[in-house]
This record gives C-alpha cells, sequence and structure tokens, in this order.
C-alpha cells in the first residue's frame, strides 16, 4: 500500500486545523459582538456558506481565485515564485474553507451558551475584553470549541470535491486519502481502496469519539 496519501492527509489535516482553530475562534467572537443583528446576519451567512455549498462549487471559487492566470494566483507565483494551484499548498486551503464553517459554528454555538452574566460582572472588576475571552469566554466554552476542533480536524481530513478541483490528484503530491480512494476504485484496485477505507473510517471513528469525550466533559461541568 503506498503510504503517501496517508501522510499527505494526516499534514494537510493537522496544518489546516492549526489555521481553522484560531480562525474560527477570532471569527466566532467578532460576530457575537456585533450589535447590529442584520450585519450579525450577513457575516455569519458569508461564515458558513461553504458548509452548504457543494464542495465543487467551492473549489471552483478558490480556482477562480488563486489559479496561476488568476490576480491572487498570479500575484504569489510573480512576487514570491509560489504556485498555489495544484500544489500540497492547494489542498491545505481547501481543508481550510471546508472545515472552517463547522470550527465557527462550534465555537460561536459554545460562546452563546456562556451565561451573560459572567462576562458583565467581569467587567465591573475592571478585566479587559481581551482578558475576559480568555478567562471568562474561551474557559467556559472550551469543551464546544475543542469538539469543534475535532470535527473540523475530520472534515479536513475527509476533504475531496474542493480538492480535486483546486489541487487535483497528482500522485504524491496531491492525492489525500479520499482521493486516494477514488483513484484505486477507478483503476479496479479494490484491496487497496478498502485498506484507505479502513484507515479513514478508524480516523473518522476515533474523531467522533473525541467529541463524545468532550460533550461528557461539558455536561460534567455543568452540573
Amino acid at each position: 500500500m503506498d503510504w503517501s496519501p496517508i501522510l499527505i492527509s494526516m499534514r494537510t489535516a493537522s496544518l489546516s486545523i492549526l489555521v481553522t482553530f484560531f480562525l474560527g475562534i477570532f471569527a466566532a467572537w467578532r460576530v457575537i459582538r456585533l450589535k447590529n443583528e442584520k450585519l450579525k446576519l450577513i457575516w455569519d451567512g458569508i461564515l458558513t456558506l461553504p458548509l452548504v455549498l457543494p464542495p465543487t462549487v467551492a473549489g471552483f471559487f478558490l480556482l477562480y481565485i488563486f489559479g496561476v492566470k488568476r490576480p491572487v494566483g498570479k500575484f504569489f507565483l510573480d512576487y514570491f515564485s509560489v504556485k498555489i494551484a495544484f500544489s500540497w499548498i492547494a489542498t491545505v486551503l481547501a481543508a481550510v474553507v471546508m472545515s472552517f464553517p463547522l470550527m465557527y459554528r462550534s465555537a460561536r454555538g459554545a460562546f452563546e451558551q456562556v451565561d451573560e452574566n459572567l462576562p458583565a460582572a467581569a467587567r465591573t472588576l475592571g478585566m479587559s475584553e481581551w482578558c475576559i475571552f480568555r478567562k471568562v469566554l474561551f474557559a467556559n466554552a472550551l469543551p464546544g470549541i475543542v469538539s469543534g476542533g475535532v470535527l473540523a480536524f475530520a472534515r479536513g481530513l475527509g476533504e475531496f470535491g474542493a480538492t480535486a478541483m483546486i489541487a487535483g490528484n497528482i500522485a504524491g503530491k496531491t492525492r489525500t486519502l479520499p482521493m486516494a480512494v477514488y483513484s484505486e476504485v477507478a483503476a479496479g484496485n479494490m484491496d487497496a481502496a478498502y485498506r484507505y477505507v479502513a484507515v479513514i473510517v478508524a480516523i473518522a471513528f476515533l474523531s467522533v469519539i473525541l467529541m463524545n469525550w468532550a460533550g461528557l466533559r461539558a455536561d460534567r461541568k455543568k452540573r
């Protein structure tokens, strides 16, 4: 069995969750602090959009933005000699875009479940907004945030449609586990496909276990 799809997928998912985790938390924090409800709805819709779009459509937009002949892709290629489309970076980009809504929605939900009186009480004690976020909001929302991080990691690991559009299916370079399953089935190598599927199922099952564990911790904390 070729181990490169497993290694590429783990590298992609690991880097993408680092970006998604902090970006999702920051976005959730900023959105819940908005006073204008209409503006909040608009931003929430924009940030959640990749969750409801077909992955191939999201990948099309990414290719349209970061293609070598598009302004952003051409800028990176001309000034930094970095080709984004059909490179390993593109697999990370696709994973970040498609997993971000899960992290954002989970973090926002966790923040909104924190008792509003806690931040208000912290402000009366003279705590800064950053201190309130770190010691009150984040600390109390941590189980939900961890669950979101696990889901986002699993989503990034299993990304297929957007990856196929922006990164392609290049063996040893952009061929992730889902792409490897597709390639092996298309080639009639069912035994290899079974092995890749077994790896994906095992990782997905562990992700669910971790998510449930985080949920149990949250329930115990509330009690």
